[in-house]
C-alpha cells in the first residue's frame, strides 16, 4: 500500500504520497532487476522486455510459486517467465488446460456425465468421467472436434477464490466435486475455481491465458479407473490425451507412441509365443511358453553365475510358510492386505509367501556363526505371491505370481558400507550386460516427524541412513532422497530405470534391516566371544524374472541379443527335396546342426518344401539373430552365407570362422 501522510496547512488538508510505494522491484533469473508499477502482471513484464516474448509467454513463477499470466504482482519478487519453449513447466500447464477443454467438450456432448479429476501427467493429461460407460473409443474424434470449436472461440481462462457455500452451490449436482470441496475445507485450504466460457471447474491452476493456445492435441484412449483409486468405489472412464505447442511436437510424440505400441511386451509376447494368461489359470498368473521359458532360463543362469562368482550361496526354500513365521517377522502386520488369504490345513495355518526374508533368516540361524563367517550371502531365485488388485495387473510387468532375484546378506555393522558398494557394483554389471540405462537412484528414508509406522530405534536409523549416504557419496552416485518411503525396518535404495514404453520401474533394491535379526534372535560370536546381532542387507538385482523379461522385450523390440534369443540360429538349404542337389545341402545343414547343438546353440534347420524367400522372411518375423543360407557354393567351399536379423545384406565366410564368432558372442553375452 502507498505510504500516506496527512497534515493541515491554512486549514487545508495536504496529503503526501510516497511514489516508491507504487513500484515493485522485479528480479530476473540472469540477476538483473527492474522496477514496475505495483499490480503489474507477468504479461506486462514480458511485454516490456519484448512483444515477441509476451506472445510466447503463458505463465510464470513468482517467488517460487506458479502464477497465471494475468495475475497482478503486488510485492517485490523474483520471477521466471514460462514460455511455449519450456517443455518442463509449460507442457504441464498446457496439458492441464487442455484437460479442462476436454471436460467442457464432454459435458456439451454428454450432458449427463459427471466430471471428477483431470490432471496433467508426464506425457499429457487425463480426465476421469462418470458417464455410465456411455463414452466409447469411437466418440473420441467427436470430442476432439468439439474441443477444436472451444479452442477457436478464444475463451479466457479466469480464476477466483470462492467460499465453501458458493462452491457447494456451484457443484451441487456433482457428488465427486462435493467430496473434494469437503476435503479442501477439512484441510483448511482455499477453494478456487477456474472458468472458460460456460465451463466451471474446481481447480488450483495454473492455466494458459486463453483457449487459442490449445491447438495441437490428440485424444488417445479410454481406460477404466476407480474413483480415488479404490476398488470399492465406482469404476469411472479415464480418457487420456496429449497436447503440444506445435504440430511437429505432436506428430513426433504420436510417432513415439506408435513405436511403443509395437514394442509393447503384451503384443510381442503373443506374436513371439513367449507367455500367455488364461481365465482358467487365473488373472496375474503367467504361463511361460517354451520361447519365453528359454529367455527366463538364460536370465536366471546369468545372474546366478555372477552371484556365485561374487561369493553368494544359492538355496531353495518353500513358497509356503506358516502364518506365525510372518507374524514374527512383522510382515503379517504390515503387508497382510497384499498377501493371499491364509490356508488352513489340519492344525496349521500357512500363507503363500510374499518375500523370502524369513526363510533366509531361518537358514542363517540353522548353524552357529562367528564374525569370521560374515558376510554370509544367501541368494535364491525365489517364487512368491502378492495379491495385486486386478486393475493393477499389466502383462508380465505386474503379476500375482513372480520369481524374484532375491538375496540377503548377513553382515557385521563394520561391513555395511563395503557390502552395499559391492551390491551396487553388481547392479552396474547387470545393467551393462543387459544394455539398460539407469534413470535415477532414490534413497528412501524415514520421516523423522512421522515415526509411528517405523521400527523405533533412532540410533539405528541415523546410523543406517548415514552409512548409505556415505557409500553413495564415496562412489560418486547422484541420488534423490524420498522421506517417508523407507521400509518399516530400515532405509532402502531403489535403482530406477525408464522402460522403452516410458514406464518408471524399479530395477534393483537394496535395503538395510536391523529389526529382523532381533525378531528372529539372530546372532554371531564376535572376536571377544560376545554374542552380537548381524545386520541384514536385502537386495534384488534384476527385479523379478517377469518384470525383467517384460522390460527386455520392449527394450529389444523382441529382437533379443543372441545369448537370450529363444532360437539363435536358423539354417536353410536353398534346394527343395525334388532337386538333385538337395541331399548334399541338407547333409551339410544337418552337420552344422549336430555340431552346434553339441555346443548348446539353439539351432533349427528349415527343410520345409517352401520357397527360399518365404523361409527367410519368416525367420526375420521370428526375429532370429542369424540365418544361414546353404547352397551348392557353400557346400563345396565349406562356407556359410549369413543373413543377420534386420540387415538386408548378406556375408559369406568359412563355417569355422562363423562358428567361433557365434560361440564367442554367446559366451560373452555381447
Amino acid at each position: 500500500m502507498p505510504y500516506l501522510s496527512t497534515f493541515l496547512d491554512n486549514n487545508c488538508a495536504i496529503i503526501c504520497i510516497n511514489e516508491e510505494d507504487f513500484m515493485i522491484n522485479i528480479s530476473f533469473p540472469d540477476g538483473n532487476s527492474k522496477e514496475f508499477e505495483n499490480g503489474s502482471t507477468l504479461y506486462d513484464i514480458a511485454t516490456s522486455i519484448s512483444p515477441s516474448l509476451a506472445k510466447k509467454c503463458i505463465a510464470g513463477i513468482v517467488n517460487d510459486q506458479e502464477r497465471d499470466l494475468h495475475d497482478p504482482i503486488d510485492e517485490d519478487a523474483k520471477i521466471i517467465l514460462i514460455t511455449t519453449d519450456d517443455l518442463d513447466h509449460g507442457f504441464h500447464i498446457l496439458n492441464h488446460s487442455t484437460a479442462h477443454v476436454m471436460a467442457q467438450a464432454i459435458l456439451r456432448l454428454f450432458p449427463n456425465a459427471k466430471i471428477t479429476i483431470g490432471p496433467s501427467i508426464d506425457e499429457g493429461f487425463y480426465y476421469d468421467i462418470d458417464a455410465d460407460n456411455e463414452i466409447k473409443e469411437s466418440d473420441l474424434p467427436r470430442i476432439e472436434k468439439e474441443m477444436q470449436k472451444i479452442a477457436a472461440n478464444a475463451l479466457d481462462f479466469s480464476h477466483k477464490e470462492v467460499s465453501y457455500d458458493e462452491a457447494i452451490e456451484i457443484f451441487k449436482g456433482n457428488p465427486y466435486k462435493l467430496y473434494l470441496i469437503n476435503k479442501i475445507k477439512d484441510n483448511g485450504e482455499k477453494i478456487t475455481i477456474y472458468q472458460q466460457g460456460d465451463f466451471t471447474d474446481l481447480c488450483r491452476g495454473i492455466h494458459v491465458d486463453n483457449t487459442k493456445r490449445i491447438q495441437h492435441f490428440k485424444l488417445l484412449n479410454i481406460a477404466g479407473a476407480y474413483w480415488l483409486g479404490d476398488s470399492d468405489n465406482k469404476m469411472l472412464q479415464r480418457i487420456y490425451g496429449t497436447s503440444w505447442f506445435t504440430k511437429e511436437q505432436l506428430d513426433n510424440h504420436l510417432q513415439i507412441l506408435e513405436d511403443r505400441k509395437n514394442r509393447d511386451h503384451r503384443k510381442l509376447g503373443k506374436e513371439l509365443e513367449l507367455f500367455t494368461f488364461t481365465q482358467e489359470t487365473g488373472a496375474g498368473l503367467p504361463l511361460w511358453l517354451p520361447n519365453g521359458a528359454t529367455i527366463r532360463y538364460e536370465l536366471e543362469k546369468f545372474i546366478k553365475e555372477e552371484e556365485l562368482r561374487r561369493g553368494y550361496k544359492h538355496v531353495y526354500t518353500p513358497v509356503l510358510g506358516t502364518k506365525q513365521l510372518y507374524e514374527t517377522s512383522g510382515h503379517w502386520d504390515h503387508y497382510k492386505d497384499d498377501m493371499f488369504a491364509p490356508i488352513e490345513m489340519g492344525n496349521e495355518t500357512f500363507v503363500l509367501r510374499p518375500m523370502c526374508c524369513p526363510h533366509h533368516a531361518m537358514i542363517f540361524k540353522n548353524t552357529p556363526k562367528s564374525y569370521r563367517d560374515l558376510p554370509y550371502r544367501v541368494a535364491e531365485l525365489g517364487g512368491m505371491h502378492r495379491y495385486e488388485a486386478s486393475g493393477a495387473l499389466t502383462g508380465l510387468e505386474r503379476v500375482r505370481n513372480m520369481c524374484l532375484n532375491d538375496a540377503h546378506l548377513f553382515v557385521r555393522p563394520d561391513q555395511i558400507r563395503e557390502e552395499f558398494t559391492k551390491v551396487l557394483d553388481l547392479v552396474k554389471y547387470a545393467v551393462e550386460t543387459l544394455k539398460l540405462d539407469i534413470n535415477y537412484y532414490r534413497l528412501s528414508l524415514r520421516d523423522p516427524n512421522n515415526k509411528e509406522k517405523y521400527f523405533d530405534d533412532d540410533e539405528m536409523w541415523n546410523m543406517a541412513e548415514n552409512e548409505l549416504r556415505a557409500a553413495l557419496d564415496e562412489i560418486g552416485i547422484d541420488y534423490i532422497e524420498a522421506l517417508d518411503e523407507a521400509a518399516f525396518y530400515g532405509p532402502k535404495l531403489d535403482i530406477q530405470i525408464k522402460t522403452a514404453l516410458g514406464h518408471d520401474v524399479t530395477l534393483a533394491t537394496v535395503q538395510l534391516d536391523f529389526l529382523l535379526p532381533q525378531k528372529f534372535d539372530l546372532t554371531y560370536t564376535d572376536k571377544d566371544q560376545s554374542e552380537k546381532r548381524p545386520v541384514i542387507i536385502h537386495r534384488g538385482i534384476i527385479s523379478t524374472m517377469e518384470r525383467m523379461t517384460a522390460t527386455l522385450i520392449e527394450q529389444y523390440k523382441g529382437a533379443f541379443p543372441t545369448w537370450l534369443s529363444p532360437t539363435q540360429l536358423n539354417v536353410i538349404p536353398v534346394s527343395s527335396p525334388n532337386y538333385d542337389d538337395y541331399q548334399p545341402q541338407i547333409d551339410y545343414c544337418n552337420n552344422i546342426f549336430y555340431e552346434l547343438n553339441q555346443e548348446n546353440v539353439r539351432i533349427t534347420v528349415d527343410d520345409r518344401e517352401e520357397k527360399l524367400n518365404k523361409k527367410i522372411r519368416e525367420a526375420q518375423v521370428a526375429k532370429i539373430p542369424y540365418t544361414l543360407v546353404i547352397g551348392n557354393d557353400e557346400v563345396n567351399s565349406n562356407t556359410v552365407t549369413i543373413r543377420k536379423y534386420g540387415e538386408e545384406n548378406t556375408t559369406t565366410m568359412p563355417y569355422n570362422e562363423f562358428k567361433s564368432l557365434l560361440l564367442n558372442e554367446i559366451k560373452t553375452r555381447s
